[in-house]
This record gives structure tokens, sequence and C-alpha cells, in this order.
């Protein structure tokens, strides 16, 4: 990628980006680094810091997961958004234990972990940025945990499911039992039992892995 296309990207989507001296911007866009992962790919198998990852295309699923093989899915960051969980070097006295998985192909632009850390150390309005993205992404996990540790899972289940539609814009969402049990933290079996009681409800309508939202208030009052 040339450097016109590396400024006008990392313009669009970080708020320090015109806060950068010239020579700044510079740097950045030559250590930048453009990088394919696959579907089911985890991203950050290693220790390795890979740095601040944006992603250009397709998604990420970030989560926990048990001794036991039990994984609760904390976000999943999607096109434009910025992943802090592979910057733990840059970020001291931030200690987490997550896994990133590419749920598709998924096309990222890394910012390299040093020169930002060298950067961020002269520049405040980088720094900043650095903490205020992990602040929102760590307040994001608190309100996933909070959720599946005290929050009714019909009524998680039918957050999930108006997320899905509302974000893809459609009522036919294209996610298995299997799959909205791991976005849920819960058990395949209780997603299953779930949907079948959506489903005597006529609030949605169930196809091999396809959930189609057939009734929308309804599915919003389940919400509440």
């Amino acid at each position: 990628m040339d450097i016109v296309s590396l400024q006008k990207i990392y313009g669009q989507y970080y708020p320090f980006w015109n806060h950068l001296s010239e020579q700044e911007k510079n740097i950045f866009c030559s250590c930048s680094l453009q990088k394919t992962f696959n579907k089911g790919e985890i991203i950050n198998r290693s220790e390795q810091c890979s740095g601040f990852i944006l992603i250009l295309s397709g998604q990420m699923r970030i989560y926990i997961l048990s001794e036991e093989g039990r994984d609760v899915t904390l976000f999943r960051l999607s096109t434009g958004n910025i992943c802090v969980f592979t910057a733990r070097c840059v970020l001291d006295s931030i200690s987490y234990d997550v896994l990133i998985e590419a749920e598709d192909t998924l096309e990222v632009l890394i910012l390299p972990p040093k020169k930002f850390y060298e950067i961020s150390a002269e520049n405040i309005y980088v720094k900043c940025f650095g903490y205020q993205l992990a602040a929102q992404r760590f307040s994001e996990a608190m309100w996933t945990l909070q959720q599946v540790l005290f929050m009714r899972a019909d009524r998680r289940l039918a957050r999930l499911l108006y997320g899905e539609m509302e974000k893809l814009q459609t009522d036919e969402i294209k996610l298995t039992h299997e799959q909205i049990a791991k976005y849920m933290g819960s058990a395949r079996e209780v997603v299953s039992r779930l949907l079948k009681y959506f489903v005597d409800d006529n609030i949605v309508e169930l196809a091999r892995g396809t959930v189609k939202i057939v009734d929308k208030e309804k599915l919003i009052l389940m919400t509440k």
C-alpha cells in the first residue's frame, strides 16, 4: 500500500493523526504492515506484541477461555475498528489474557509497537489515544461479563439477535447454534432450547445455519 493511501486510512481512523508532525506520519507509514489472516486463525497465539491492529475488512472475535475449554466472547470487531489487545507491550501496567480469532478472511493494517511507543512518549495525543481505546475496550469486556453473570439467558439471546439484525440490516441472521452459544458465553443445548421457545412464541423461524426474525416488536420486548 502506498504512502498516500496509508495516510488517508490513518487520517480516517486514528483521531491523533492531525496532531502528528510530518516526520511522525512518515515514520508510522513506513513501518506499517499490511497482513491477512485466514478464517479461524488465532491472531495472538504467541506472546509477541503485534501493536495496534486496524481492521481493513473482515471480523475478529476477542474471547477468554476457561481451563475446562469453555469460551466467552467479550466482543467482536469489524471493518474500521482498532484492536488494542494486541498492543499489550505498549500499554504498560495493563495485564490480561485473551484470545483473538479471525472469524473470516481478515485484512488488517498493523502499527508497530516500538514506533508507537517512541512517538507516544513525546506526543500526548498519541499516548491518550492508546489509553482511551484500552479503557473503552475493557469497559465493553466488563459489560459482557456482567451480562453473562447476571442477565437471564433469554434476554441475552434476544439482545444478540437484535444487535446482529441492526448491524447487518437484515432479518435473516447467518449464525449456527454453536456460534450463538460462543457469543453468549452459554452452552449449545441452552441456545437450542431458547431458540425453540422463540419459535413457539413466533419471534423467529429457524433454517439450517440461519435465524430469521419474524416479529421484531416481540424481540425488542425480550431485550428489556
